[in-house]
């Protein structure tokens, strides 16, 4: 396993990043124990979450199970460093009720509270705002931080969906506090989609925040979806489906496939190893739904793109441009 330092702050952490999403939705508890079990064996040590995760009427299932895995002992918790998020109502249908979402100081208080229970540890390591909220000041938001802090409740705080101004905006805020201010931002970023290129990704290296894409494959667009098809009869669903309904992003991705084809090259660890080449980028998540998932994840590694095939997947899909010379002169 390759580590690397998240952005500015002296923690290491593996250059893949462990996403939970599925535990709970789509892979069970079991299932998602084994997953856990050899990641840590293989040493990806960085396993993000979200309060959230589970949705639905099942929200926080998610964090129980990573919590019921925890509690096998054997160092799980202490190799781990967990990061988890808030933002998202947790609130069940039809017994929504005010401060239950968002970013205001009580229910940052309550989440932390609720998720350490879930999570069965006495502290996040990596506690992210899931989303902007438009509504409570950065002023509140650190002083509820500096608290969890202080309490040891919490070690860092990241962002998530940033935009670049918000990043700037939020340690600008934490800055006058003498606060270290948001440590990472994990934004969707991958070869289809490369916004993040313009001002989010230039903002974190400015202020050393470490870059966590997430989506590395966009939904499965990236992972082979048109040799699938072909071969097996498996045809793509969900946003892969909808983006292949585009005459233009059908052959973008055809095209990405041929090239990929002629070096021996397979699309779903390329695309990882292309993020892995990318400035500020700390490490994509990963989000197997089973070990034979995570085994193709671990493989991106170990795979070193040559220059050929850099410039034929720019090439492909170029990226924006810097800002603001991208959309000014």
């Amino acid at each position: 396993m390759k580590y690397t330092q998240l952005g500015r702050t002296g923690l290491k952490v593996s250059r893949l990043v462990l996403g939970t999403m599925n535990f709970g939705p789509q892979t069970d508890e079991p299932t998602s124990h084994g997953i856990l079990d050899a990641a840590l064996d293989a040493g990806l040590n960085f396993v993000d979450t979200a309060n959230v995760y589970g949705w639905g009427e099942n929200k926080g299932r998610t964090e129980e199970i990573i919590g019921t895995w925890f509690a096998q002992g054997g160092g799980r918790r202490e190799k781990t460093v967990l990061a988890t998020k808030v933002y998202g109502s947790m609130s069940r249908e039809g017994d929504t009720w005010p401060n239950e979402d968002r970013l205001s100081a009580l229910n940052i208080r309550r989440a932390v509270e609720a998720s350490l229970k879930r999570l069965q540890t006495d502290h996040i390591d990596l506690y992210q705002f899931h989303h902007v909220d438009r509504r409570t000041p950065f002023e509140e938001i650190w002083q509820a931080v500096d608290v969890l802090i202080r309490q040891g409740k919490i070690l860092y705080a990241g962002s998530s969906n940033f935009p670049g101004y918000k990043i700037a905006q939020a340690n600008e805020t934490a800055a006058r506090r003498a606060m270290v201010g948001l440590v990472s931002e994990q934004c969707l970023y991958n070869l289809a989609e490369r916004r993040a290129e313009m001002e989010v990704i230039p903002a974190a290296e400015e202020y050393g925040l470490g870059v966590i894409p997430w989506s590395p494959l966009h939904g499965g667009l990236l992972g082979g979806v048109i040799k699938k098809e072909v071969e097996g009869g498996r045809r793509a669903s969900g946003r892969s489906a909808d983006a292949l309904a585009d005459s233009t992003v059908r052959a973008q991705v055809q095209a990405y496939e041929d090239l990929l084809d002629k070096h021996g090259l397979e699309p779903g660890e390329t695309a990882l190893a292309w993020l892995l080449t990318r400035p500020g980028v700390t490490g994509p998540i990963v989000g197997p739904r089973t070990a034979e998932q995570l085994e193709s994840a671990l493989r991106a590694l170990e795979l070193e793109l040559g220059e050929e095939v850099l410039a034929g997947l720019d090439e492909i899909f170029p990226g924006p441009g810097p800002s603001p010379e991208a959309f000014a002169w």
